[in-house]
């Protein structure tokens, strides 16, 4: 398993321990559909929130927001759309939204979160 793989599980890890401290439900994880993945689905009140998770070990090279592109934006609309075709989303609506996670392997990892991107 590459490192950078195992830095992004835990980046995941890091993102759904804050949501649920502020207080979402983690519907799903790594929920997959012909167009692609998305990372989070979770549940804040009656709004269900498809967040994107970027991790990084540091800001050196960019901040991980700076990964999310409008490519990434459309595509992140396309599976929110895709999951809703196959779920039900909460009564209060959808959003999405993204995380990113600094530092994942310490203590205290810095997760910075932004609501409605998409």
């Amino acid at each position: 398993m590459a490192a950078k793989d195992d830095l992004g599980r835990r980046g995941e890890a890091v993102a759904a321990m804050w949501f649920e401290q502020h207080g979402y439900t983690v519907i799903a994880r790594n929920w997959r559909c012909r167009v692609g993945e998305l990372d989070l689905v979770l549940q804040h009140g009656e709004t269900t929130v498809f967040a994107e998770v970027k991790t990084r070990t540091s800001v050196a090279y960019g901040h991980p927001f700076e990964a999310i592109t409008a490519q990434k934006r459309r595509r992140l609309r396309q599976l929110a759309a895709e999951w809703c075709r196959e779920n039900e989303p909460g009564a209060g609506g959808i959003r999405v939204d993204a995380v990113a996670v600094v530092d994942a392997w310490s203590a205290v990892p810095q997760v910075e979160h932004l609501s409605g991107i998409a």
